[in-house]
């Protein structure tokens, strides 16, 4: 399904066992995937994606169970497997050919798993500061798997004005003194969005920290299948930050130096157009 015309976001829905996708589709030349951090929709990425299009098809998505990617019972749990199962495919409706991936958080950890469901799906995986308490040592992936469940108890007891303080602390982000880029799209806390939330934190924790996935088989079935993997970190991220040191991890078992992208944990939306010159430049594009 080309898009020829730059400006024009195509929208889709795709029916996938157990939900139906909603799906964003805008830009031309080689596909890239954009899969969210947290409670991100399609519309996370909204000042990144113009910045990418004279160069990529950009592929944006709702996982399901947020916004416009319904399931078929709410109430069924939903694992990692199934979110990698998903972006293969999705991926297969846009592409015939290997893709490239840009995961963010909750989306490096499910790129991560795509890698080792879907061999040569990808040819290119950028993970950015994974959500993967697997890629830690003993010790740290005991601290990282704490700390998610005390934000889901926090969640649970005192609601989303009760988690943010956590979670905020978990990510080392500080809402009212991060720096910026100029000009950028509100997002305020729409009811959506609080649902997202709710979804993330009361499900989709539970899939990072029930997950099983090996990274060494992750990084192996990379290797076989000729899918390079980049870990990378946010220039400002503090280094305790779990899911920093996860990335340093993650390089360390590709044997490689993380890259650096600009800002934090949430980067891609603070400061989208170096983001953009950084994924291009990562990209050889």
């Amino acid at each position: 399904m080309p898009v020829t015309d730059t400006s024009a976001i195509a929208t889709h829905a795709l029916a996938v066992p157990g939900a139906t996708l909603h799906f964003q589709v805008v830009g031309r030349g080689p596909v890239l995937l954009l899969s969210q951090s947290g409670e991100g929709d399609a519309d996370r990425t909204v000042d990144l994606v113009p910045h990418l299009t004279d160069t990529f098809t950009v592929v944006t998505y709702d996982r399901r169970g947020l916004s416009r990617s319904t399931l078929h019972d709410p109430a069924r749990p939903v694992t990692m497997a199934e979110h990698a199962d998903d972006v293969a495919r999705l991926l297969a409706e846009v592409t015939d050919g290997p893709a490239s991936m840009a995961g963010f958080s909750m989306g490096a950890a499910i790129g991560l798993q795509v890698v080792a469901r879907h061999p040569g799906l990808l040819s290119t995986l950028i993970a950015h500061e994974p959500v993967m308490p697997n890629l830690l040592a003993e010790a740290d992936r005991a601290e990282h798997l704490a700390e998610l469940s005390a934000i889901q108890n926090a969640h649970s007891t005192g609601g989303l004005t009760a988690a943010f303080p956590a979670i905020a602390l978990h990510l080392g982000i500080d809402p009212a003194h991060d720096a910026t880029e100029d000009d950028l799209t509100p997002q305020p806390l729409t009811p959506r969005r609080q649902a997202n939330f709710g979804f993330f934190i009361g499900t989709e924790f539970t899939a990072v920290t029930t997950d099983d996935l090996d990274p060494a088989e992750a990084v192996r079935a990379a290797a076989r299948a000729g899918t390079r993997i980049i870990a990378a970190t946010g220039r400002t991220t503090r280094p305790t930050v779990h899911t920093y040191r996860c990335a340093l991890a993650l390089a360390a078992r590709l044997d490689t130096e993380p890259v650096e992208f600009p800002g934090g944990h949430n980067g891609n939306t603070a400061f989208p157009r170096a983001t953009a010159r950084t994924l291009k430049a990562l990209l050889g594009r």
